[in-house]
C-alpha cells in the first residue's frame, strides 16, 4: 500500500436550474447476432525472438495514426477538434468535499513491456494504452491496447498477460515469423454486473488483409460475457457489424468511400440492458456521421443466448437531434452503482458534450439522452430514444499537457534539477542510433513532447443515489493569463418526465490547478453518493503520475491526492516528429464500483532509463524490461474507500 500525498488545487462549485427544449426519436434498426466463439483466459506467453526487432510493427490508435505504413492511412479515436483548442474558462476558490477517499491499495497495472511481449512477442507497439476496468467478486479485471489480466482484489496477479487477439481467438495481431497480420483491436472497455455476476468485454476489431496488413473495410464490436462469475473461465463471444453500408445486416448510412467506423466504443448498463455506443465516421473518409446506440437485453447476453435482437439508434437521424440540431458525439451510458433508474418501465441516461462543434472550442450544455421502456427489452422490443439540452457551467477544448522538459532537450529541466532522460528521442537525434529506425538521419531535432489532454469528449457517467455523475476535460483560464488543463465535474438530477429526459445542476464545479494539468479524468460513485473522480496529472515539475480526489453533490471535490508519482517522462514514438509528431496520451482512464469501495486506473511512467542504458540494453530498448523499444507506458490501479 502506498501512502498518498497532497497537492493544492483550485475548485469552483456551482448549482444551475436545466434548459430547455427536447425532441423524440423513434427510429431505430433492428437485427440478430448470434453467439460466434468462445474466449477463455489462455496462459499468457510472452516474449519471442523477433519482438525486440526494429520493424515496422507499431501503430498509434489515435488521430495521427503515427506508425500508419503498418494499417493503411486510416484514422482511430478521431477527433472533430484536432486544431484550435478553446480559450479556457476561469476557475477559482477552494472547497472541501465531504468524500475524502482513503487509499487502500496500489497495483502496478499492465505495461508497454507487458504489452509488446504478450503473445510470444507477435503484437505491435501501441499506444496509448485505452484503459478497461471492471471489479467484482474478488476479482479486478484490467485491460488496455492489446492485453488484458485479471487481478485479485487482495492485490495479487490472478493471471498472466492474455493478449486480445488472444482472448477473443484471432491470429496474433502481427506474427513476427511469417509476417501476417491478424484482425486489429483497439478500444477496450470492461464492466462487472452485479445484478448478473457477469462480465462484459468490449473492443473495436477493424478486418485487415493477412499479406499486407491494410483494412479491408468490415469492423465489428466483439463483445465478450462471461459464463460465470469468475473472469478466469470461459466468455461467449458476440460479434455486431458496425460499418454500417448495407453489409452484414447493417443499415446504410452512406458514409463517403464505402464503409463507416465504429470509432471509440463504450458499455453501460441498468438493469435491463446492456448499451454500447461508438462515434462513426466515414472509414475511408473524412467527415462524421454520428454517436451510434446499442441496446440489447441483459438476461439474453448473461444467460448465454445462442441468438439475441440488437437495437440500433443513430443520433445523426433527423428525428434524434436535440435542440442543438447536432448529433451526438461520445454519447456516454451511465452505469449504475446501484439500483438504475426504473420510471417509465426502466430508464438508461447517456450525456455527451458540445463544445467540439463551436468555432470557439467552448459550449455551456451538455446533451442529455435517454432510452425509457428498457424492461422492452426483455421480450423482444425497443426502448424509445429521447434527448434534451441541459445548461451548465462552460467548458472549453483544452490544450496539450505539460511535463518537465516539454519542448526542450531536457538538458536542466529535472524537477529539483539535473537532466531528463527520453532515450527514444535522444537516440533518433543521433545519426549513428536513428539509423536504425529510420534508415538514416531524422531530419527533425527531437523534443521532449507535451501531451494530449483530449478534446473535452465526456469521460465517464456514472448513475448513483438518484443523480448522474459525469467529468470531462476542459481548458482553464487564469486572472494571471496562465492556463492549463483541467477537469470539469458535473452532478445532474435527472428525470425521464413522461418518457422525455430533464435534468437540474445539483452541482458542478473544475478541478485545476496552475501547476498542474489534469487529464483523463474517470468518475465513480457510490450509491450512497461518495465519489471520486481520478485522472493523470502531469505538469512542468510532475512527471505524469495518477492523482485523485473525493466528490460529493454538497461541496463538490475535494483536494487532489497522489496514487502513484510519475518517475520520468512519456519517451513513445507517437510524439516525436519522426513517426508524425502527435503525441497520444489517455485516451481514457477507468474507474469501476465495488460495494463501498472504488477502483480506478490511469496510465502513468512508472520507469526512467538513459539513453546509454536503452541502447545497450538486451532485448534493445527494454531497459531491464521495463518499456519497449518505442515507448514507456505504464499504468497504475488504485482502490479508494471514499
Amino acid at each position: 500500500m502506498r501512502k498518498s500525498s497532497r497537492l493544492s488545487l483550485l475548485s469552483l462549485s456551482c448549482a444551475f436550474t436545466c434548459l430547455v427544449g427536447t425532441i423524440t426519436a423513434q427510429t431505430v434498426s433492428m437485427r440478430q447476432i448470434t453467439a460466434s466463439g468462445t474466449g477463455v483466459f489462455t496462459s499468457g506467453t510472452s516474449g519471442g525472438s523477433g519482438f525486440n526487432k526494429i520493424d515496422p510493427a507499431l501503430s498509434s490508435t489515435g488521430q495521427s495514426d503515427s506508425g500508419s505504413k503498418v494499417v493503411g492511412q486510416v484514422l482511430l479515436n478521431r477527433s472533430l477538434r484536432s486544431g484550435l483548442k478553446g480559450a479556457g474558462v476561469p476557475a477559482s476558490m477552494h472547497q472541501h468535499s465531504k468524500s475524502n477517499p482513503v487509499l487502500d491499495l496500489s497495483i502496478d497495472g499492465l505495461n508497454f513491456y507487458q504489452q509488446i511481449t504478450a503473445d510470444n512477442g507477435n503484437q505491435f507497439s501501441l499506444e496509448p494504452p485505452d484503459q478497461g476496468l471492471c471489479a467484482g467478486n474478488g476479482y479486478v479485471l484490467e485491460s488496455t491496447n492489446d492485453v488484458l489480466r485479471a487481478f485479485r482484489t487482495s492485490g495479487e496477479a490472478a493471471s498472466g498477460t492474455v493478449s486480445l487477439n488472444q482472448f477473443y481467438g484471432y491470429a496474433p495481431s502481427f506474427n513476427r515469423s511469417t509476417g501476417a497480420y491478424g484482425p486489429f483491436i483497439t478500444d477496450p472497455s470492461c464492466y462487472f454486473d452485479q445484478d448478473t455476476q457477469r462480465w462484459f468485454h468490449i473492443v473495436l476489431t477493424l478486418d485487415v488483409s493477412a499479406a499486407s496488413g491494410s483494412f479491408a473495410g468490415p469492423n465489428h464490436l466483439d463483445l465478450a460475457v462471461s459464463q460465470t462469475a469468475s473472469p478466469l473461465g470461459k466468455w461467449t463471444i458476440y460479434h455486431i457489424p458496425v460499418q454500417d453500408d448495407g453489409s452484414q445486416r447493417t443499415p446504410n448510412h452512406n458514409c463517403p468511400g464505402g464503409p463507416c467506423l465504429g470509432d471509440y466504443p463504450h458499455i453501460g448498463a441498468d438493469t435491463n440492458g446492456i448499451y454500447l455506443t461508438t462515434n462513426e465516421f466515414p472509414f475511408f473518409a473524412n467527415g462524421y456521421i454520428g454517436s451510434q446506440i446499442y441496446a440489447i437485453s441483459k438476461t439474453a447476453l448473461a444467460s448465454g443466448s445462442g441468438s439475441v435482437n440488437v437495437f440500433q439508434y443513430n443520433t445523426a437521424d433527423a428525428s434524434a437531434e436535440a435542440v442543438s440540431g447536432l448529433p451526438g458525439f461520445t454519447v456516454w451510458p451511465a452505469e449504475s452503482a446501484g439500483p438504475s433508474a426504473s420510471e417509465y418501465g426502466g430508464t438508461e441516461y447517456f450525456l455527451s458534450s458540445l463544445a467540439v462543434f463551436q468555432n470557439s472550442g467552448i459550449d455551456q450544455r451538455l446533451q442529455l439522452w435517454s432510452l425509457t421502456n428498457t424492461s422492452a427489452l426483455k421480450t423482444g422490443g425497443a426502448p424509445a430514444l429521447t434527448s434534451s439540452l441541459v445548461n451548465t457551467e462552460a467548458y472549453a477544448v483544452p490544450g496539450f499537457a505539460r511535463q518537465p522538459g516539454s519542448g526542450t532537450d531536457g538538458v536542466g529541466q529535472a524537477p529539483g534539477g539535473g537532466d531528463v532522460d527520453f532515450p527514444l528521442g535522444q537516440c533518433l537525434n543521433m545519426p549513428s542510433c536513428s539509423t536504425n529506425f529510420l534508415g538514416g538521419k531524422d531530419r527533425y531535432l527531437e523534443t521532449i513532447s507535451q501531451l494530449n489532454a483530449n478534446d473535452s469528449r465526456m469521460q465517464q457517467v456514472f448513475y448513483a443515489n438518484g443523480k448522474l455523475w459525469a467529468s470531462l476535460g476542459t481548458g482553464i483560464s487564469y486572472g494571471s493569463g496562465a492556463g492549463s488543463a483541467g477537469l470539469a465535474y458535473f452532478i445532474l438530477h435527472p428525470t425521464a418526465s413522461g418518457g422525455t429526459p430533464q435534468a437540474t445542476v445539483s452541482l458542478q464545479g473544475y478541478l485545476a490547478d496552475p501547476n498542474l494539468d489534469m487529464t483523463y479524468g474517470t468518475v465513480a460513485v457510490t450509491q450512497s453518493g461518495r465519489g471520486v473522480i481520478s485522472f493523470t496529472a502531469t505538469g512542468p515539475s510532475n512527471y505524469p503520475g495518477v492523482g485523485f480526489a473525493g466528490l460529493d453533490d454538497i461541496t463538490g471535490v475535494g483536494e487532489v491526492q497522489v496514487a502513484a508519482a510519475g518517475v520520468g517522462v512519456n519517451d513513445g514514438f507517437t510524439g516525436y516528429q519522426a513517426f508524425g509528431g502527435y503525441p497520444r496520451w489517455g485516451d481514457y482512464g477507468a474507474a469501476a464500483v465495488d460495494g463501498n469501495t472504488i477502483w480506478f486506473a490511469q496510465e502513468y511512467i512508472g520507469q526512467s532509463c538513459s539513453l546509454n542504458q536503452y541502447q545497450f540494453s538486451n532485448p534493445l530498448g527494454t531497459c531491464n524490461k521495463t518499456r519497449g523499444v518505442y515507448g514507456n507506458w505504464g499504468t497504475w490501479i488504485a482502490q479508494v474507500t471514499p
